[in-house]
């Protein structure tokens, strides 16, 4: 692998307009080695774009993005810098899966010690001879990683990675991006699939309307999201929610037996309670999910009419 300093997505500032619409309107964010990056938004939110900017395939109207410091037309091996899967299916079905790989790696000037390598890295040595036009979905992801992975890059950016992946799949998934976390690389991954991605990724960007909406942890964003939030269960609720109040809180009820908290900690709930004598079967944190976080965020954020970002025909 290259030296970890080179281990960085850095995108400035990027606009990008096809015909009349506006695909990226000053997107913005780093990816930093040693983490998981979730990339999320609705479509149309300018993911698959703004990950066509970085590989160039697409060229920004303004703004850069760059790859260790570097934009990607100025690598001369970029293989080695930067390893991609944005479309399982962009193999030709006919070839050999090592034999896609061999041409792979053969235009950077990798042999099959590294093909081998990767093929045993990503499970497929059963299938290394057989044809990609009969592999699932989920054999096509692995080849597609087994393909970023060729020239040991720093960087890794992979669009959709849990698509087609059966329940094994989905925990081999899990701990393969962990392990090239561990290892210093910076890897980015673009998912729908909220509940992966909360329980995968160390940092999240949510984009809308081709800009970033937020750019934190996943443990400040779901913290934010739950707002110090209370459930509280308990068969004297007029009397539970007069001296919560009295105490500062803010109270709704939510059903017979059901108290919804604000502004008191749950610890601090249980204390009030007890210090009135105000019997309770349940007090419990609301932990929120990712899913709901991201809803809340790109609740906004509808798509453009006309040119959808995944969906760009040209």
């Amino acid at each position: 692998m290259e030296n970890t300093s080179d281990a960085t997505i850095e995108v400035r500032d990027v606009h990008k307009r096809f015909g009349g619409t506006q695909a990226l309107d000053g997107m913005s964010f780093v990816v930093r080695p040693g983490q998981i990056t979730g990339f999320v938004g609705p479509n149309g939110a300018g993911k698959s774009t703004t990950m066509r900017v970085v590989l160039g395939l697409d060229r920004p109207d303004r703004g850069s993005a760059l790859v260790g410091g570097r934009p990607y037309a100025g690598l001369r091996t970029p293989l080695k810098h930067i390893g991609a899967l944005l479309d399982a299916a962009a193999v030709q079905p006919s070839r050999r899966a090592r034999h896609h790989l061999l041409w792979l790696a053969h235009s950077q000037g990798l042999g099959t010690a590294e093909v081998d390598a990767v093929i045993r890295r990503v499970g497929l040595q059963e299938v290394a001879r057989r044809k990609a036009g009969g592999f699932s979905l989920g054999m096509r992801q692995r080849l597609g990683i087994a393909a970023a992975l060729l020239g040991d890059p720093p960087v890794l950016m992979l669009d959709e990675p849990f698509n087609g992946l059966d329940p094994e799949g989905f925990r081999w998934m899990r701990g393969f991006l962990a392990s090239l976390a561990e290892q210093g690389r910076a890897v980015l991954v673009s998912s729908h699939l909220m509940g992966e991605l909360q329980d995968s990724a160390d940092h999240v960007i949510v984009v809308g309307r081709g800009r970033v909406v937020a750019d934190t942890s996943v443990a400040e964003l779901l913290a934010s999201v739950s707002r110090g939030r209370v459930t509280l269960r308990t068969t004297a609720r007029q009397e539970a929610m007069t001296v919560l109040a009295r105490a500062g809180a803010t109270v709704s009820s939510t059903d017979a037996d059901t108290v919804g908290v604000l502004g008191l900690p749950a610890e601090e709930v249980v204390a009030v309670l007890g210090a009135h004598t105000v019997p309770f079967s349940e007090v419990s944190s609301h932990r929120a999910s990712l899913e709901e976080a991201y809803m809340e965020l790109t609740r906004d954020a509808v798509q453009y009419r006309g040119i959808v970002d995944e969906e760009v025909t040209r």
